[in-house]
């Protein structure tokens, strides 16, 4: 096991090139996802399988501290990335480890994504106490969850639900439904898998019904772009299928370029002759919901460019800059 410390603002001088230090946000799923990291640059790379080869540190973020008010509220995803990312340019750290679909799509001068790890399960599940699926929840079912994303698309199939903010990491969000507080919540699949955990009664949403988050299930590593040897030891486990299609939908979102409070979702598979995408864009109260899909033989990247420019015409432009 690697060993594990909390990384604290401070002066550091540039570092050797072992051991390989890995900073990481301090929650169980992001602790597991950090130990699958671990696992697989230790089988892909002989030079750091030895003991202390490599470190991880634990980083106390912004969207940890702040867990009081909906993520749209105090600046977005990169609340979850900022300080990691900082520990990246003052060379604290070598590698952060990040859930792909909190990483904003435009990264901060000096650093890339380095690889990108097999993707899990994309899709959402819905729990509940008695294992109702969506269409079965009764009319004004407490709902706890502060994704719009999720919210925007409930409303837009169930008006009727009331949707109430609930964030914490997996095991906080579980008890608050089992203590009655909500009737329902949602989580992703990915998340509850790799914590090896049985959520209880659960219907798992396709798709269709719960289109998921841009990069959803898939773990992103962030490094220095000067970094050659990093960049050398993260091009072992970077697994192409995966990036391509998380890039496919970050390219999309970057083109349609929403505030934090902008509903969208995307998904790009792979096909028999390439990459299908799809994805949309919502109003919040799920009033209206605008989509767009495409195949491609070519560059997935490039589609979802043209996926985001589609929808960028198609959407009334308060809706990507409310006032």
């Amino acid at each position: 096991m690697a060993t594990a410390g909390i990384w604290r603002a401070e002066p550091v001088v540039e570092m050797a090139s072992t051991p390989l230090v890995i900073g990481t946000r301090g929650s169980p799923l992001a602790l597991r996802q950090t130990d699958m990291v671990v696992a697989a640059l230790r089988a892909a790379v002989p030079e750091l399988r030895d003991e202390g080869a490599i470190r991880v540190r634990t980083i106390r973020t912004s969207g940890d501290r702040f867990l009081d008010r909906p993520l749209a509220e105090i600046g977005g995803k990169g609340l979850f990335t900022k300080e990691i990312e900082e520990a990246l340019l003052t060379g604290a750290i070598h590698l952060a480890v990040h859930s792909l679909k909190d990483m904003p799509t435009v990264l901060p001068a000096g650093l890339t994504l380095g690889a990108v790890l097999p993707r899990a399960d994309v899709r959402d599940v819905l729990l509940t106490r008695d294992g109702a699926d969506l269409a079965a929840l009764p009319p004004g079912a407490v709902v706890g969850t502060s994704s719009l994303r999720r919210a925007a698309q409930l409303r837009e199939r169930r008006p009727d639900l009331r949707i109430v903010p609930l964030r914490g990491n997996v095991g906080t969000r579980l008890a608050r439904l089992q203590e009655g507080r909500v009737d329902a919540t949602l989580l992703a699949r990915a998340g509850l898998q790799r914590l090896g955990l049985d959520p209880g009664p659960h219907v798992v949403l396709a798709p269709e019904v719960m289109l998921p988050a841009v990069a959803q299930g898939a773990i992103g590593l962030e490094c220095r772009a000067d970094d050659v040897k990093t960049l050398e030891f993260l091009q072992q486990i970077d697994h192409l299928p995966s990036r391509m299609c998380v890039e496919s939908e970050r390219a999309c979102l970057a083109e349609l370029d929403g505030s934090c409070r902008t509903p969208i979702a995307g998904l790009c598979i792979r096909t028999e002759g390439g990459y299908q995408l799809r994805a949309l864009v919502a109003a919040p109260d799920g009033s209206q919901v605008w989509r767009a899909s495409a195949r491609t033989g070519g560059d997935p990247r490039e589609m979802g460019r043209e996926i985001g420019r589609r929808l960028r015409r198609a959407v009334p432009a308060t809706l990507f800059d409310p006032r």
